[in-house]
């Protein structure tokens, strides 16, 4: 295979393949106007059940659970393999495009946040759970919960996109991610030898975070790539995830806006608790 040479000056291929080509293009800003539905709570969130997606409506479940019931939301659905995420009112959220945007509608006028770390710091704080009151405490979850959102990229955008996404497999960029996933791997598992939880003795939005793409993917739900990775070498990271994964509120969270994988575990918008109770095919949203 003859070696590429990079251009002196880069240009778009459109036609350059793989799963997401058809969404992917090297500028911001809208395509086309489509303005975006607001429901009955304060809480207005718009989504996929990604792992960044998943990370929002698992905290959110979380908090319902205590009984905030302030926490109470309507989950939309943002198909972004159909360019919803570029609509003008998505973009008003989010300028990057990217899900999941939250519109919090008990400021006025309502409140955006966007990046899913955002999301969940916002809400931490303003319902004071799943954060530590002391300081020691929550520099440390902090510095967990941005070593999530930086390290992350290299397993999804790296790892997973050569692994399972790309039109063609090479050896050096799947060897080159795989080294670096397990090496993160690696850090979350000597952290956890002596650690119940992420961040010390306490479950916090970091554990949320990290769970949704390490637990996951320990758990063989991402990439089918559990094998490959040897991922059960990780025990640490193995208990750690299982019992996050056994939490009720984890188990909703993560059938929040999926369109996705076995039909019972799908419910592509969340309205109100009673959702959870419909059979899912009542509640599958139209084809935009």
């Amino acid at each position: 295979m003859a070696e590429y040479t990079p251009p002196k000056v880069w240009t778009w291929d459109q036609e350059s393949g793989g799963k997401f080509a058809s969404i992917n293009r090297p500028v911001a800003g809208p395509t086309h106007d489509k303005e975006l539905p607001v429901g009955k709570h304060p809480l207005q969130l718009y989504s996929l059940a990604t792992p960044n997606g998943v990370k929002v409506t698992v905290l959110l479940e979380e908090l319902l659970a205590l009984g905030i019931s302030d926490a109470e939301y309507d989950a939309w659905l943002i198909r972004i393999g159909e360019g919803d995420q570029f609509g003008s009112g998505f973009v008003a959220i989010n300028p990057n495009s990217k899900i999941p945007a939250l519109s919090d509608h008990s400021f006025d006028p309502p409140q955006r946040i966007f990046e899913s770390g955002a999301i969940l710091l916002h809400l931490a704080e303003r319902f004071g759970r799943f954060i530590p009151s002391d300081p020691a405490g929550r520099a440390e979850m902090l510095s967990w919960l941005f070593w999530q959102m930086g390290s992350a990229p290299y397993l999804g955008g790296g790892f997973g996109h050569f692994y399972a996404y790309a039109p063609e497999r090479f050896e050096y960029p799947i060897n080159r991610f795989a080294m670096e996933t397990k090496r993160q791997l690696d850090v979350l598992d000597r952290q956890l030898a002596t650690h119940e939880f992420i961040a010390g003795a306490q479950y916090t939005i970091a554990d949320i975070a990290i769970w949704s793409w390490y637990g996951q993917l320990v758990l063989g739900r991402l990439y089918e790539a559990a094998e490959f990775l040897d991922v059960t070498s990780y025990e640490n990271v193995m208990r750690w995830a299982k019992a996050i994964d056994a939490r009720p509120a984890v188990q909703r969270g993560r059938m929040v806006n999926r369109t996705f994988g076995a039909p019972e575990l799908q419910l592509h918008e969340r309205h109100d608790a009673s959702d959870f109770d419909t059979k899912t095919q009542d509640k599958i949203a139209p084809e935009s």
